[in-house]
Parts: C-alpha cells; structure tokens; sequence
C-alpha cells in the first residue's frame, strides 16, 4: 500500500512537473511571437523547422504551412535568406532538399536558401544556427506550440530572436500537440540539467 502511493504522489509531480514546464517556456517567449506578417521585424535569416515532407493524406500539412509562411516572409521583404534545417539520417529521407524543393517551386532563388542537414532535433537546428551559420537575429518559422520551445533554446543562447507563426493543424487525434507537452517539459533538462548540444557542430 505504501509503494503505491509512492507511486501515485510520482505520478502527480510528474505531470505537475510538465505544466509548470509549459507555463515557464510560454510565458518567456510569449512577446516574442508574431502571427501578423505586417508586425514582423526585419531579420536577415528566416530558420525553418524542418518536418516530413509526406503525410498520411499526401502532402503533410505542417510542412506545407511552414514553407508558405516562410515564402511570405521572403516575398513580403521581412528576410533575406532561408535557412531550411531538417533531418538527413537516412539515403531517402531528407527533409532538407524536400523543404529547398519546395521553395525553389515557389521562385525563392537559390542563392537565398541556406541548407542544414543536421537539425536532427530543434535544439541542433536552433543551436547550429547560431554556431554554424552564423546568426545572431533571426526569425523562427513554425507553429506556434513549436515556435514557442524554439524561442526558448535560442533565448537560452543569447540570440535575437522572434518567431512567425505558420497556420496550425486541428485534429481530434493530434499527437503532436500532445508530445509537446512533454517535449518543453524535456527542453528544460536538456538545457538545464544534462547541457546538451547539438550532434555535429
């Protein structure tokens, strides 16, 4: 009987844990995220959170609505170039040239499009834009559940930053919104707890 209370008072520190973990990443980046195009301050780079390209119905559309906002913000003169960071991890997927593909479709030239195979997590992404690339103001581009973590890691290693947000997916079934509970959750230890980095820097 004692085990099992333990268990139980386990439980609820863990979720107690992961709410205040979203309220702490919330409220730091909240004045940081736009959702108006005409709002956006002027950042030379644009870094996208790279997704799969497919989804189960054809073209998955969180991928689709970080390209378009991404090509608004490059049309709408808010950037200059694009940094497209995704996962590279195997010979047929790789969500970097998908992402460059699709920008190329769209007129972005060539020569405003910054590829980063590495952005294996958005810790590598956001981190490796910084070191690798070079940047030190930037806008973030995804949905607002995502932008929010993201602005967190880049205001944890002094970047200028500020995020738009790209459309967001409503579903009944939206795992992905569920993991993000846990994932800020995780972000905290990640920075805080185990200073994690990215894997090739």
């Amino acid at each position: 009987m004692h085990k099992k209370r333990t268990y139980i008072y386990l439980f609820f520190a863990f979720i107690l844990m992961v709410f205040i973990s979203q309220e702490i990443v919330i409220q730091q980046t909240e004045n940081q995220i736009y959702t108006e195009i005409e709002e956006v301050p002027f950042r030379e780079f644009a870094l996208v959170l790279g997704t799969k390209k497919d989804g189960i119905n054809g073209l998955n559309p969180y991928f689709k609505y970080r390209m378009d906002a991404a090509i608004l913000l490059y049309t709408s003169h808010k950037i200059s170039k694009i940094i497209v960071s995704g996962d590279n991890h195997t010979a047929d997927y790789n969500e970097t040239e998908d992402m460059t593909d699709y920008l190329l479709k769209a007129g972005i030239p060539a020569n405003a499009i910054v590829k980063d195979y590495a952005g294996f997590r958005t810790l590598d992404s956001v981190v490796r834009a910084k070191k690798v690339f070079n940047c030190q103001n930037l806008t973030i581009v995804s949905q607002r559940f995502h932008n929010q973590r993201a602005l967190f890691i880049a205001n944890h290693y002094g970047l200028n930053a500020v995020a738009y947000c790209a459309k967001d997916v409503n579903s009944s079934k939206n795992y992905t919104h569920i993991r993000e509970y846990f994932a800020k959750c995780l972000v905290i230890f990640d920075l805080y707890v185990f200073n994690r980095s990215p894997k090739f820097l």
